[in-house]
């Protein structure tokens, strides 16, 4: 590893993950990395990406600093990332929540500007 790392400031790549923040449900858009930022609106955009590894390296940083397993952007980059494996159709109603969800946060005011 060619960066030392903190015991508040831990990552096995190079998005680091504050544990003395994890799972608050407290984000702010600031506050989301670059990268998670970009695949997150990549989730929420008419061209999703389609990388079942990168798609899952956003629900981890969800997972870990947002509401566990219960934050709607986890469950939606892992309902997306079932519907990459297994070619099913993806859950709409998860979608949405998604999409509020982001909205809720700050990323958009309204739901069709991140699409």
């Amino acid at each position: 590893m060619s960066q030392q790392q903190t015991a508040n400031d831990v990552s096995v790549d190079e998005i680091p993950i504050d544990i003395s923040n994890t799972q608050s449900g407290e984000i702010e858009p600031a506050e989301v990395p670059a990268e998670i930022e970009s695949i997150t609106h990549g989730l929420a955009s008419e061209q999703p990406p389609t990388n079942p590894l990168v798609v899952l390296k956003a629900a981890r940083w969800w997972y870990i600093h947002g509401k566990g397993g219960s934050d709607p952007a986890f469950r939606w980059a892992i309902e997306w990332t079932r519907h990459l494996a297994t070619e099913t159709p993806s859950d709409v109603e998860r979608f949405d929540e998604f999409l509020e969800y982001l909205v809720t946060l700050g990323f958009a005011d309204e739901t069709h500007e991140l699409r």
